[in-house]
């Protein structure tokens, strides 16, 4: 099977959950600046979740035009990363609407981790069905990005019980690491043009 399909689906998914994020946001009661204050937390929330999931979008994009065919683990590997990423519109509106106490912006952490770990699984898939020799492999080589990534998510989870603050700082660390341009993948779909 060709990826076209699964890359229409996920992006189809992805584009709900943005939406479902946004319907979160609420309008203030008032009509001045001071009916924006309580917004505060769950705007920068509302924020950083709509940077994570743009990055996963937009590496998915890329890591589907280095894939040649579908596999059923592929499409396995793919469905258990949109559930983490389905989840993310609750743990943002939790972390956003406690103004970052400690569970909530744990659960945060948590669902970040695991989106994390199922990319790796989905890329580890890809790579399996290419062999080792693929253009995926190639281009990500070690992955040392994506292995930090989610090290960090884990070391905000377990700090976030104590520093809620400092957790949302390594979340928001993880996110501008992701924003830094990645151009392997780029680079080898021009050698392959």
């Amino acid at each position: 099977m060709k990826t076209t399909r699964l890359e229409a689906f996920s992006d189809g998914v992805i584009a709900i959950l943005i939406t479902i994020m946004v319907l979160e946001l609420k309008t203030p009661e008032g009509a001045d600046w001071t009916a924006l204050d309580h917004l505060g937390s769950i705007f920068s929330a509302y924020v950083l979740s709509f940077v994570f999931l743009g990055i996963y979008w937009n590496n998915h994009h890329h890591m589907l035009h280095m894939t040649h065919r579908v596999t059923g683990a592929i499409l396995w590997a793919n469905l258990h990363l949109l559930f983490w990423l389905s989840l993310i519109p609750f743990a943002t509106a939790w972390m956003g609407h406690s103004h970052v106490a400690p569970l909530p912006t744990a659960t945060y952490g948590f669902v970040l981790m695991m989106a994390g770990a199922a990319y790796y699984v989905l890329k580890t898939a890809i790579i399996r069905s290419q062999g080792a020799d693929s253009p995926l492999q190639a281009a990500l080589g070690s992955d040392a990005k994506g292995k930090i990534s989610v090290v960090l998510y884990l070391l905000g989870v377990v700090i976030a019980f104590s520093m809620p603050w400092a957790a949302a700082a390594i979340y928001v660390s993880v996110a501008l690491i992701w924003l830094v341009p990645d151009r392997r993948i780029e680079k080898r779909l021009q050698e392959h043009v």
